[in-house]
């Protein structure tokens, strides 16, 4: 989970951020950032939104950052 933990630090954020902009537990931000843990489906959206990129490119399915046009 590399690409979490990059955007992440350059959107300037901690994970006790992504907690309060996700409502993802800390710890377990932590785990997920570190690949100790998967994601769920609602869980990567969350962090999709937060960090402002698409759920593919952190399921590593494009390298493409920039997300998707929302409806």
């Amino acid at each position: 989970m590399s690409r979490l933990k990059e955007l992440r630090k350059e959107k300037g954020l901690t994970q006790i951020q992504m907690q309060f902009l996700t409502g993802i537990d800390q710890s377990d931000y932590s785990k997920i950032e570190s690949g100790k843990r998967y994601f769920t489906f609602e869980q990567c959206k969350r962090i999709a939104l937060a960090l402002d990129t698409s759920m593919d490119y952190l399921a590593e399915l494009t390298d493409e950052k920039k997300p998707y046009k929302r409806k």
